[in-house]
């Protein structure tokens, strides 16, 4: 069926919602947007789906929210009845239309007799992984598109571990999405069969409660706390989402005093209307909170984004600037911090292991080996470390300790098991108090950890190539990359090709290894002076990302490294 097909198909639908009925009658008149919006399906992979608010089956709607949950539906119909009754827990963000799809979902649920749990207000997608451990849940769903801007949404599917659904239940459910042809046609309970079936259940406090038990397991240092925090000034912004809450519960109930909501954004707008992009990676999110920060003499700034499962911190500098970190620093911050202070306290378990992405920093690899702890990297995704942290807890091979992605996302107890920054939040609090009872801050922290292991600098490049061709162009890049791979980058002779998707590591004397992690599309490059560039398309935007790693003799050494890595690749790509 055509794209013109489908297009009158949904405006000769006489039960489509009247918004959407109405943002058709406009697109009318814009034939390329018309064409974006149904010349394919929304994306539903692995990480579920994200797109651009909506009419049309490329963008999100109560009718492509349907679709996914009638996929997941039939999915599980396939379970035994015991396994299906233990239903599906529902949250969402502060977005345009999300407590919409959150009803949505669980109406096209409960049409198939498949109780939900859904929360009675906006909660952070760490939250809702932990409401499917403690329900007991099948799976989850979470209604966010994350740090998008305003005009997305999205939804993502958990497994019955917390964690996001590992790759078998996931092409399992992709295939049943995929199978649906019209979504329009998709039943749904009425508002009045809702009142009477007893399948939807309102859920909030009780699990408020017991999340915020687990988290007072975050701190490690107690005492140091008591010292400390009332002393420790501290700003946090949720940047406008769900973070508030259960942030300033978390911080006050650990003993911090002394922190300060940043007003403008302490309120959930769906127009993040004080940021450009609702992203702590951006330094520019942090706006407001340097602001409220120089007012307040703050000695740490944080931010979480809208689903507050990641976060963003900018540290005070010795001239009363702030310095936005990254997310690879805040990692390092923490790995230290973590295994010194569960060594001193004699808690370090002998088996004791970190978790990172291969596309994060070397640095965080480098303390964990001070300590003796062993560092395993995984691919891209938080649900390759909530798969490591279930192997752990089923062979009691390791004993885990922090797991982090360069994407700004940590995770340090596994009672969640997804992406914390609730968890962080905390845990960063108390690692500047560590850091103040030395007459220190975090800045002078991280120069501490630098004069030890080594000047380790890192950049994440994000090529944004959306449209009809997006997707071509991306698979093009990684074909040149794939087909002619470099010798050499930026004058450094590479070492050590990494090809996850073929599963292969090659040396330079031409032997092959082959890898034990799943496959994924991604390339690897070591470069001879422990540099070392990754490239991969975005499993959730249109974008291809490059992911630079460098080890200098300082920090002039290092970001001149990158800089030239930088120059290399825009020259490979023809940019």
């Amino acid at each position: 069926m055509s794209w013109e097909q489908v297009y009158e198909q949904w405006v000769n639908d006489g039960n489509l919602e009247e918004n959407l009925k109405q943002q058709l009658a406009d697109l009318k008149e814009d034939p390329e947007k018309l064409e974006d919006a149904f010349y394919a399906p929304l994306e539903f992979g692995t990480a579920g789906m994200r797109g651009i608010l909506g009419p049309g089956i490329n963008r999100m709607n109560i009718y492509t929210i349907r679709q996914a949950t009638e996929g997941l539906a039939r999915f599980m119909d396939e379970q035994d009845d015991n396994t299906r009754r233990r239903g599906v827990a529902i949250a969402y963000d502060s977005r345009h239309m999300s407590p919409e799809f959150a009803m949505e979902a669980a109406k096209t649920l409960a049409k198939h007799d498949i109780p939900s749990y859904v929360f009675e207000s906006l909660r952070p997608t760490p939250e809702l992984s932990f409401a499917v451990r403690y329900l007991k849940a099948f799976t989850g769903i979470m209604i966010t598109a994350s740090h998008n801007p305003a005009a997305y949404n999205g939804y993502k599917v958990y497994g019955q571990d917390g964690g996001q659904m590992p790759p078998a239940d996931a092409d399992a459910l992709t295939t049943f999405v995929r199978s649906i042809d019209n979504p329009l046609e998709i039943q749904v309970l009425s508002d009045e069969e809702v009142e009477h079936s007893g399948l939807i259940n309102i859920i909030g406090e009780e699990i408020d409660t017991a999340y915020l038990k687990e988290i007072k397991t975050v701190t490690i240092n107690q005492d140091l706390i008591n010292e400390m925090g009332k002393d420790l000034k501290l700003v946090y912004t949720p940047l406008h989402g769900t973070g508030k809450m259960l942030g300033e519960k978390a911080l006050k109930q650990a003993g911090f005093e002394k922190f300060a909501l940043v007003p403008e954004q302490a309120v959930a707008d769906p127009d993040f209307s004080t940021v450009k992009s609702p992203n702590p990676e951006e330094h520019s999110a942090f706006e407001y909170a340097i602001a409220l920060g120089k007012k307040e003499d703050a000695d740490l700034l944080i931010a979480t984004d809208p689903d507050a499962d990641r976060l963003g911190a900018a540290v005070r500098l010795p001239n009363g600037e702030y310095q936005v970190l990254t997310g690879n620093q805040i990692g390092a911050l923490f790995t230290e911090y973590i295994l010194a202070a569960h060594k001193q306290a004699g808690t370090l378990p002998s088996n004791a292991a970190v978790l990172k992405s291969i596309v994060s920093s070397e640095l965080p690899t480098a303390i964990a080996a001070k300590y003796d702890v062993a560092m395993l990297n995984v691919l891209t995704g938080f649900k390759f470390i909530a798969e490591k942290i279930k192997q752990f807890e089923t062979d009691h091979s390791q004993t885990f300790m922090f797991g982090f992605e360069e994407s700004y996302g940590y995770l340090v107890k596994p009672f969640v098991r997804d992406k914390d920054a609730i968890q962080a939040l905390v845990l960063l609090a108390e690692v500047a108090a560590y850091y103040k009872k030395q007459d220190k801050t975090l800045f002078d922290g991280l120069q501490d950890i630098f004069e030890t292991y080594g000047y380790y600098a890192e950049k994440t490049i994000s090529v944004t190539l959306s449209g009809l061709e997006g997707p071509a162009k991306i698979k093009a890049i990684m074909s040149k990359f794939r087909t002619q791979a470099p010798s050499e980058i930026g004058g450094v002779k590479v070492v050590q090709t990494e090809d996850f998707k073929a599963r292969t590591i090659m040396g330079l004397d031409g032997n092959e290894a082959k890898m034990t992690t799943p496959a994924s599309d991604v390339l690897k490059y070591v470069l001879e002076d422990e540099s070392w560039i990754a490239v991969r398309p975005s499993g959730t935007e249109p974008k291809i990302k490059f992911y630079i790693g460098v080890k200098g003799e300082n920090q002039k050494d290092a970001i001149e490294k990158i800089a030239i890595l930088e120059k290399a690749i825009n020259e490979i790509t023809g940019d």
